[in-house]
């Protein structure tokens, strides 16, 4: 069955979507930046790496630098990959959307997007996907798949079931070629996502190194070990639920699991940096940091990591 897309904000998350989707037949809407457009329109969309090889020529690709007001009827799924501090506007943008009911499906790093979309399109229509693959630019209109810990695990806003719109997303990014599943609790994946993002994310930036790398030194772990004891007394105090009892049944996992999965992966808080643009410190590290306050909780680890990336994106022109 076709699905019409709409796509807002074609970053490297978005074009592998979008070429990926479109190249498995579907109707896909790219909401970008002209001068992104217009690469696109130069090169066609191409994507590589670990799943696989696509192309697709712009004209197979309905490219568009603004939909603010206009019919939105057509849309059957949205999908938001803007970068988390983006979330806000990008959303406000899609409520002038005439006409559209169709679901909002946020595939964004980050904790707090689900939220901000219920308060704009209401419960049944917010979804969330957590995302464990690294994607990469490697040229104009390029991206290539590096590595990936786990398949797509997209629901609805409101845990406890599946709707028939998180099946039927999921399967239809699923048969594109990038694995993806439908869960009854996002949020529970996107709170261990949060785990596995602290640990490795800003540490990685600020240290200008691949993922891997730092689990081969054993001060670096002594760090990354506290941030996942910090991350995970924050999400305890929150009242969500985790896959492990406790933070060392989550090291094991982390350690024997996710890092060997994505050892050279290279973190996307490094690539803005590198490309002077804004971090998501906020949405990561920084959530620690205000949730742990909030709860009296001590978080030293994420508060430094906090003060290091935001002292980086001010040293690089990135704020």
């Amino acid at each position: 069955m076709t699905t019409h897309f709409l796509i807002y904000g074609a970053g490297t998350v978005g074009q592998a979507l979008g070429c990926m989707l479109a190249s498995d037949g579907n109707q896909v809407t790219l909401v970008l930046r002209e001068r992104f457009a217009e690469v696109i329109r130069a090169h066609g969309l191409t994507v590589s790496g670990i799943f696989g090889d696509y192309h697709v020529e712009a004209d197979a690709l309905h490219l568009t630098s603004s939909i603010t007001g206009t019919e939105g009827s057509h849309y059957d799924a949205i999908l938001l990959t803007t970068k988390s501090y983006d979330t806000r506007p990008a959303a406000k943008d899609l409520a002038t959307l005439r006409n559209c009911s169709c679901p909002v499906v946020s595939v964004q790093n980050a904790c707090g997007n689900i939220e901000q979309l219920i308060e704009l399109f209401g419960p049944e229509r917010s979804f969330g996907a957590r995302v464990i693959t690294g994607f990469e630019i490697a040229g104009p209109a390029k991206v290539q798949i590096t590595v990936s810990a786990d398949a797509i695990h997209l629901g609805a806003g409101i845990s406890g079931t599946i709707p028939e719109p998180a099946a039927s997303i999921a399967a239809a990014i699923d048969r594109a070629g990038l694995p993806c599943i439908a869960v009854e609790d996002v949020h529970q994946s996107l709170f261990a996502k949060l785990l596995y993002n602290c640990a490795l994310n800003p540490l990685g930036a600020v240290l200008g190194v691949n993922y891997g790398a730092l689990a081969e030194v054993e001060g670096i772990r002594v760090v990354m070990d506290g941030i996942i004891d910090e991350t995970f007394a924050v999400i305890s105090a929150l009242g969500a639920r985790l896959p492990w009892s406790d933070p060392a049944e989550y090291k094991k996992f982390f350690y024997e699991t996710l890092i060997p999965a994505t050892y050279d992966h290279r973190p996307s808080m490094l690539q803005d940096l590198e490309n002077h643009k804004p971090t998501e410190v906020e949405g990561l590290v920084g959530y620690v940091s205000r949730h742990g306050e909030a709860h009296n909780i001590a978080t030293p680890y994420c508060d430094l990591l906090g003060a290091l990336i935001r002292f980086k994106e001010e040293q690089t022109g990135s704020r």
